[in-house]
């Protein structure tokens, strides 16, 4: 089973960008589909974007798109989440999750392997 560690959160200023990162380590990396989830307090987590294995195909929620890029790179066991154009209702706490392929990408329930997430705080 593969662990996940999150990094590159922090606080930043709206228009600012920012690069979130995902370490995997104890599974084979490339075989798992990606995502990044958020969370707010008082809501439920919700879909950011997914990759797949490969990184050939890739999807974003409505409200990101065009603005966040996902990205991985097999051969060091990372996915990334660089974010643009931050806007105050971006704020959250970021889950770098994984899981096999077959099943919904954008339902976190599918999910088997979650990372700690980290803080992104966007200041007005």
């Amino acid at each position: 089973q593969v662990q996940l560690v999150e990094s590159g959160g922090g606080l930043v200023q709206a228009g600012d960008s920012l690069r979130l990162s995902c370490a995997a380590s104890g599974g084979t990396f490339s075989t798992y589909t990606m995502a990044w989830f958020r969370q707010v307090p008082g809501k439920e987590r919700e879909f950011v974007a997914f990759i797949t294995p490969s990184g050939a195909a890739s999807d974003y929620a409505q409200s990101v798109k065009g603005r966040f890029r996902i990205s991985r790179d097999n051969a060091r066991n990372t996915v990334h989440l660089k974010m643009n154009s931050l806007k105050q209702d971006d704020a959250a706490v970021y889950y770098c999750a994984a899981k096999r392929p077959g099943a919904s990408a954008y339902n976190s329930i599918e999910y088997t392997t979650w990372g700690q997430g980290t803080q992104v705080t966007v200041s007005s």
